[in-house]
């Protein structure tokens, strides 16, 4: 669990051998998923698409357009609640449930783009088949089947027989290609996508030709887009705390990266952490009768305790009522919940430097990589985007000499979903 023993550049170099088994299709790597989709720089304007974005918690749906200035014009916008989040469902009521929520939009386009944040197979014609579900998400009966043409089949069903083309794409390559359209007057080299919210996960520009496992004709590509799946990553160093913390969880032994980094797991982890800490003696003997009353602990709560150790929340209230033993408490629980902090901007890092080495760009700092990063936890976890800078800073551009810029496009998965549409369904 101690950030300060993680070596970055040997752990880089770990992460950048697990990307390139990804590409020639080695099992127990990263997936290293290709997404089919042309990077055009022509985008349609003022041609209406039907965008859907299931996230870890929300299901959005929109109608988006480009207009004459290539700006997104999103409209008929509306969030629902993610299917199977709640309780477990099958596959049956995950289709329909789908098919409610885009009712109110179904007759404005054809086209359908849906960027679904889970581990993904795209097929060549714009569909996939469900890997795994993460994020806790619930459904049973999904994996193994391509979902846009159950979504497709399900609209059938419920009596909407004008023919419909979907095409599918991971948040990460959504954000991608939002940051892309977004930002298409800046000159970079080259482009990333980052999430980190409820989940983690990573994609960038890969060279076809080292793409190993593509087995089908790819004339029309030079390059393509690539989701790494990153929040599987399986090489990362992981402590003890780590492993018990993954028993406990709906998954254990998959998305091991991503429960040491993202907003979905790192409350979780924080009050594993903390209650080892408090067995040992390290916290009063108050914290730990009142941690062990505490069953449930969420990235809110903790992001709440490390910009107020004495306000009221859950941490805090948990801290001694006498006055030096409870600022002993929290100034005790600042540091430890803070080097989690420091551990996942490393462990991010190491993510983001790989990805920027293997795709071979950013060495002019004029036309440095752009990455578009997206999520909560990127953005309001505390100092976590400073120290995250750091670590870039030194290895990345001190060291390696390559440059990036970190950018934030608004409603970046609904523009780059009905991008992806535009550029892959005729």
């Amino acid at each position: 669990m101690d950030y300060e023993s993680i070596d970055v550049m040997k752990e880089c170099e770990i992460f950048l051998e697990d990307m390139q088994k990804g590409l020639n299709g080695h099992p127990d790597c990263l997936d290293m998923l290709p997404t089919y989709i042309p990077m055009n720089d022509h985008i349609s304007i003022n041609e209406p698409v039907i965008v859907m974005d299931a996230g870890g918690t929300n299901f959005r749906v929109a109608v988006v357009t480009f207009d004459s200035n290539l700006k997104p014009v999103i409209q008929d916008f509306a969030n629902y609640p993610m299917p199977g989040v709640k309780e477990e469902i099958d596959r049956d009521e995950f289709l329909k449930t789908i098919v409610e929520y885009i009712k109110p939009v179904i007759h404005k386009s054809n086209k359908i783009g849906f960027c679904f944040s889970y581990p993904t197979e795209i097929l060549p014609n714009g569909d996939g088949v469900l890997l795994r579900f993460s994020k806790e998400i619930k459904v049973q009966g999904m994996v193994g089947l391509p979902v846009g043409a159950g979504i497709l089949e399900a609209l059938k069903k419920a009596g909407y027989t004008e023919p419909k083309k979907i095409v599918l794409l991971n948040d990460t390559v959504a954000t991608l290609l939002g940051g892309k359209a977004a930002y298409a007057d800046r000159h970079y080299d080259s482009f990333i996508g980052f999430i980190l919210g409820t989940g983690t996960n990573t994609s960038y520009i890969e060279n076809v030709n080292n793409i190993g496992k593509i087995n089908v004709p790819v004339n029309e590509y030079s390059s393509m887009i690539i989701n790494i799946e990153s929040g599987n990553y399986r090489q990362s160093p992981s402590g003890r705390i780590d492993k018990e913390y993954d028993q406990t969880t709906y998954n254990p032994g998959q998305s091991t990266f991503e429960k040491k980094i993202s907003g979905g797991y790192l409350g979780g982890l924080t009050l594993s952490l903390l209650k080892n800490a408090a067995e040992a003696g390290l916290l009063s003997d108050a914290f730990l009768n009142n941690i062990r009353n505490i069953m449930d602990l969420t990235t809110i709560d903790v992001n709440e305790f490390l910009h107020e150790p004495y306000g009221k929340n859950l941490i805090s209230n948990a801290c001694s009522m006498e006055q030096e033993e409870g600022r002993r408490d929290r100034t005790t629980l600042y540091y430890l919940i803070d080097s989690l902090v420091e551990r996942a901007a490393k462990l991010v890092a190491i993510n983001l430097i790989s990805v920027v080495i293997k795709s071979g760009k950013g060495q002019d700092p004029c036309r440095p990589v752009c990455i578009t990063a997206d999520g909560s936890t990127f953005y309001k976890l505390k100092n976590f985007k400073s120290k995250l800078e750091h670590y870039m800073k030194v290895y990345l551009v001190d060291q390696l000499n390559l440059h990036y810029e970190f950018v934030e496009a608004e409603n970046s998965n609904l523009t780059g979903s009905a991008v992806a549409a535009l550029a892959k369904l005729s």
